[in-house]
C-alpha cells in the first residue's frame, strides 16, 4: 500500500532550524514614528486576533459599520465604499485599474515618488498618461494645472494631497478638483497619509475616488485599505466594456462582498476587525478635534526639530503635518541617523528614497505629546552622537512652549 515518505535523501529540503520572534524582536519594542506603519491603540490590537467566518451574520454587521464609519472620515454620502485586502499601494491600483483601461486620457500631477507611483499603475494598464512635472518642495500651480487638463482633455486627473515621500502638502487639491471637474474629469486622490489627519471633504470638494492605507492615519494594522468612488466614478466602473485585468481589485467583484454579502475571495477577517476598531475610535474622537491634535502635535515637533538647529525640508507654506522632513547635516547619510536612533534610542524614523532627509510621522497614534518628547529627544541625543553640533535643551524648551501654547493656526 502507498505510503507518504520522501524516497530520496538527495530532494530532501532539510527542515530548517530559526530562531522565535522572541529571539528576533529588541527586548524593548520600538517606538514606530517613521512615515508609517504606525503604533495601534490596543483596541485595534485585540481585534487583530480575532478570526470569524468572513461570510456570517457577524462579518455582516461589522462590514455595514466599516461603510458607515468610513463614509465619515472621507465626507461623503456615496454608497460605493470598500475595504481593500492590501496595502494603501492596492487601493491606488484599485482605483486606477476600475477607472482606466487601454487608451484613457490620464493626467498624473505628479511632484514625487507616489505621485508618480499613480501614474505608473495607468501606463500598466494602457491609459495614455500625461505627467504635469513638480519641482520637489513645491505644488502645481492652478495655471500649470488648468493649462494641462486643456492640453490634455484627461478622462481621469490623478493628484496625491500629502506627498509623503517629500513631505509636501498639496494644498490647491479643491481646487485642483473643480477644475478637473469643469472639464468633466474624474478625480482620484491618494489620501494614504492625509485621511483623518487634515481635512478632506470628498463629495463638497468633487472627488471621485480617495484611496487610503489602514496604517498611517487610521492608525490600524498595515495590509487592509480603505477606498471610496463616486457615483459618477462607480457608474464608470459599471459600464466599462473590457474586464479589469486585475481580478483581486476588480470593484465589481468586491461588490459582491462589501455590498452584497457574498463571495468574492476569503477576506482579511481580522484585519478587518481591527480596520472597525480604528474608525471606532476615530469617531469617538471626531474629526475636529482629531485635525486639532495633529495640527497641534506636528508643529510643536516642527518648533522643536528647528530650535534643535536643524532644517526643515518643505517649504512652510506646503509643509505636510502627517509627515515631517528633516535635512540631513553634511557629512551623515539618512541611514547613518536611522540606524542610530534605532539602535541607541529604540525609536524608529525613515528616510526617504534617496532624497537626503530623514522623515518623522505624525499620523494617529504616532502624534501624542509623549511621543513627541521622546522622540525629539532621541533625534538630539542622535544627532550629538554623530558629531552634529545641536542645541538639545533649546529644542525641546520649544517643544514644550508650543505645546503649552496651543496650535498657532486653525486646522487646515
Amino acid at each position: 500500500m502507498p505510503t507518504s515518505s520522501f524516497t530520496s535523501a538527495a530532494s530532501i529540503v532539510p527542515c530548517p532550524v530559526v530562531e522565535s520572534l522572541d529571539a528576533i524582536l529588541p527586548e524593548e519594542p520600538l517606538l514606530m514614528m517613521g512615515a508609517g506603519p504606525v503604533p495601534i491603540p490596543a483596541a485595534v490590537a485585540k481585534a487583530n486576533t480575532i478570526v470569524i467566518n468572513h461570510l456570517g451574520a457577524t462579518m455582516v454587521k461589522v462590514i455595514g459599520q466599516v461603510k458607515t464609519m468610513a463614509r465619515y472620515v472621507f465626507q461623503t454620502k456615496s454608497k460605493w465604499v470598500l475595504g481593500v485586502a492590501g496595502p494603501g499601494s492596492a487601493a491606488m491600483e484599485m482605483a486606477i485599474s476600475n477607472l482606466a483601461w487601454e487608451g484613457t486620457r490620464v493626467l498624473s500631477i505628479k511632484n514625487g515618488f507616489f505621485s508618480e507611483r499613480m501614474a505608473e499603475m495607468g501606463r500598466r494598464v494602457g491609459a495614455h498618461v500625461s505627467v504635469l512635472d513638480v519641482a520637489d518642495g513645491a505644488v502645481a500651480s492652478l495655471d500649470e494645472v488648468a493649462e494641462a487638463i486643456r492640453r490634455e482633455r484627461p478622462e481621469v486627473v490623478t493628484v496625491v494631497q500629502g506627498e509623503t515621500s517629500n513631505t509636501v502638502w498639496n494644498y490647491h487639491l479643491k481646487d485642483i478638483a473643480a477644475l478637473a471637474k469643469a472639464a468633466g474629469a474624474l478625480v482620484v486622490v491618494d489620501a494614504v497619509c492625509t485621511l483623518s489627519t487634515m481635512p478632506l471633504e470628498m463629495d463638497a470638494w468633487g472627488i471621485d475616488a480617495v484611496i487610503t492605507g489602514g496604517q498611517k492615519g487610521l492608525s490600524s494594522i498595515p495590509g487592509v485599505s480603505l477606498i471610496a468612488f463616486s457615483d459618477a466614478a462607480w457608474t464608470r466602473v459599471k459600464t466599462r466594456t473590457a474586464p479589469n485585468a486585475h481580478w483581486c481589485l476588480d470593484a465589481s467583484l468586491a461588490e459582491n462582498f462589501w455590498h452584497n454579502a457574498g463571495y468574492h475571495y476569503t477576506a482579511p477577517v481580522s484585519g478587518v476587525l481591527a480596520l472597525h476598531e480604528a474608525l471606532r475610535l476615530v469617531c469617538a474622537e471626531t474629526l475636529e478635534k482629531r485635525f486639532a491634535r495633529h495640527l497641534k502635535c506636528s508643529q510643536a515637533l516642527q518648533e522643536g526639530i528647528s530650535a534643535l538647529g536643524l532644517k526643515l525640508y518643505a517649504p512652510q507654506a506646503c509643509r505636510l503635518n502627517s509627515v515631517v522632513g528633516i535635512e540631513v547635516p553634511a557629512g551623515l547619510s539618512p541611514g547613518d541617523i536611522c540606524g542610530h536612533i534605532s539602535r541607541h534610542h529604540q525609536v524608529e524614523i525613515s528616510g526617504s528614497f534617496g532624497l537626503p532627509i530623514v522623515r518623522i510621522g505624525q499620523m494617529g497614534e504616532q502624534c501624542r505629546e509623549h511621543n513627541l518628547f521622546r522622540t525629539l529627544h532621541a533625534l538630539g541625543r542622535t544627532m550629538v552622537d554623530l558629531g552634529s553640533a545641536v542645541d538639545l535643551p533649546a529644542g525641546v524648551a520649544a517643544l514644550e512652549k508650543s505645546l503649552s501654547g496651543g496650535a498657532r493656526a486653525v486646522a487646515r
